[in-house]
């Protein structure tokens, strides 16, 4: 019998939750954007789907069998982060590209810096801003919803830069679908419910997103009025961002504080970036941006315990 008795600091907290758990809810979660991607772009948005989450999984086992670490795909992490990285991606893009992505997502972001729970920034955010630098023509090139032979157009973000929505484009496509983009910027419906049901489940709190989006409606709507706010924030990855990327539990603050910090930054960057820089959008580089301020972020909103003094 182990009679060895383990001290530990308060509180001491027992819940039902799993990393594996948390990671299935939000594979359900991104069902419904999944379903609007195939029924926008077809069959290959599941195929791309299927090779960034077979791809991340054998990525995380290959390298934790060589550096002969615990076998940790069973938790879902990889297949999270597979099919998030697909969401970040057009339906057109090249196989071998998002293999490629998934390289830099779990091996080089997760893996080499101990896994998860030690990772600095969020592997999809990160993989995405490196394969957009790296494969900036593909990583640009969209193809016309229900037409997955290559036909190209622009997104609504790019008529945005150039000074106004696209006529032909009504607020109502941008809330369903069907508009030019990445598999999970084609429906912010379908992302909204998603982001509804991690709400309802407890997976996240409303402080990220809620600040995230408010923010770059807030600022959109300084720069460009009512119409132009609400399609900075229905078209891009807006709401992929601030549901799905920001609200990860390893490279995001711990407190409530933080968190809305956190959402504020990544808001106020992303209009930033598409209302002076280079890019229409500008999600990811924000994410990764803010997952860099992160520890100084929790460290400035921790709470002081009662009867504490300043360390």
């Amino acid at each position: 019998m182990d009679d060895k008795l383990i001290v530990s600091v308060s509180p001491h907290i027992r819940v039902k939750d799993t990393t594996r758990s948390i990671m299935r809810d939000v594979l359900i979660a991104l069902v419904p954007a999944l379903i609007a991607a195939v029924i926008f772009f077809g069959f290959r948005s599941l195929l791309l789907c299927a090779v960034c989450m077979a791809s991340c999984i054998f990525f995380e086992w290959a390298f934790e069998k060589v550096c002969k670490k615990p076998n940790t795909i069973g938790d879902l992490t990889a297949a999270v982060t597979g099919m998030i990285l697909a969401f970040n991606l057009p339906s057109t893009i090249a196989l071998w590209q998002a293999i490629f992505g998934c390289l830099v997502a779990i091996v080089v972001v997760k893996q080499l810096f101990g896994g998860l729970g030690y990772n600095f920034a969020n592997p999809a955010a990160t993989a995405r801003v490196v394969m957009l630098i790296a494969f900036s023509g593909s990583m640009t090139t969209w193809t016309a919803p229900n037409f997955v032979d290559g036909v190209s157009t622009s997104t609504p973000l790019v008529s945005l830069k150039e000074g106004a929505l696209d006529p032909s484009i009504s607020m109502l496509q941008l809330f369903v679908g069907g508009v030019g983009g990445s598999l999970g910027e084609i429906s912010s419906l379908a992302i909204l419910i998603g982001g509804i049901y991690l709400l309802v489940r407890k997976v996240i709190t409303w402080h990220t997103p809620v600040a995230f989006i408010g923010t770059a409606f807030v600022l959109s709507l300084a720069k460009g009025g009512f119409d132009f706010a609400l399609a900075q924030i229905l078209a891009g990855s807006i709401f992929l961002g601030a549901f799905f990327m920001a609200t990860d539990y390893v490279t995001t603050p711990s407190t409530k504080w933080g968190r809305i910090i956190f959402g504020v930054g990544c808001g106020l960057i992303t209009c930033l970036i598409r209302f002076y820089g280079n890019y229409p959008e500008g999600v990811s580089f924000a994410i990764l941006f803010m997952n860099i301020l992160t520890p100084y972020i929790s460290k400035w909103t921790a709470t002081k315990p009662l009867g504490g003094v300043k360390a």
